[in-house]
């Protein structure tokens, strides 16, 4: 059997000579090394919940968390260092759980840019350098507690320039966008979140929040996930259907 081949993640002095000098072509919620959904032909979906942390909300949506314990729904975490820090207790619990994966939602919580572009209001990273340490500063945090590194990685505000993402990818890391808004960025009500979670196509990936308690989210994603597991509908973490 060969030798299995270990790639080196790139350090910021790479980082920063590899892509200081290059100048962004896209930008958005897609692009370049986005995944915005489950591979081809893959009818599971796949429900992801982010939490923000800081001025993005500090909270644990335990109602939430428990409704997915209690029937078996498999999920996608998001955690922000900011978060992790502020909710020491209730991390250990999700990493500790089987049923959940941890995923990695950046040091600071920015857009993910390379010329300092901004995304409903909140500061992109400024350069290269900024991207490696957005997206790194967790990344060691998370392999830290967990015993490894993160296999995804969503900057806040799901935006990102295709530089941005190639920096992602050299430090081993997947870019995971979304299919279907579930939540709004936790804005909408529970019978809104109801309706978009319900009507995710098969193969979709939902972005929801988990920091939001008593919002619409828990409940929006109570009322439909029954009724679609009823139907059939079956419910992955990304790693179960993404190499």
């Amino acid at each position: 059997m060969p030798a299995q081949t270990v790639t080196r993640a790139v350090t910021r002095a790479e980082a920063v000579a590899r892509y200081g000098d290059v100048e962004p072509t896209a930008w958005g919620l897609e692009g370049p090394g986005v995944i915005d959904g489950l591979p081809e032909g893959e009818r599971a979906l796949a429900l992801t919940f982010d939490a923000c942390g800081g001025p993005g909300g500090n909270g644990y949506d335990d109602d939430l968390i428990d409704f997915l314990r209690a029937n078996g729904v498999p999920a996608t975490l998001f955690l922000n260092a900011r978060w992790i820090d502020a909710n020491r207790e209730e991390f250990d619990g999700l990493a500790a759980d089987p049923l959940f994966e941890i995923a990695n939602h950046g040091t600071a919580h920015r857009p993910l840019s390379v010329t300092g572009r901004s995304a409903y209001g909140i500061a992109g990273t400024r350069d290269s350098g900024g991207v490696y340490d957005e997206v790194a500063g967790n990344a060691e945090k998370l392999t830290g507690l967990l015993g490894r590194p993160p296999r995804f990685f969503r900057s806040g505000t799901a935006h990102y320039d295709d530089v941005a993402t190639r920096i992602v990818a050299d430090l081993g890391q997947r870019v995971a966008g979304f299919t279907v808004n579930g939540d709004g960025g936790a804005t909408l009500t529970a019978g809104q979140v109801r309706r978009e979670v319900a009507a995710a196509p098969p193969g979709a990936i939902v972005i929801a929040h988990m920091n939001h308690p008593g919002g619409g989210t828990a409940p929006g994603v109570a009322a439909a996930v029954p009724p679609m597991l009823a139907a059939g509908a079956r419910f992955v973490r990304l790693s179960d259907v993404l190499g």
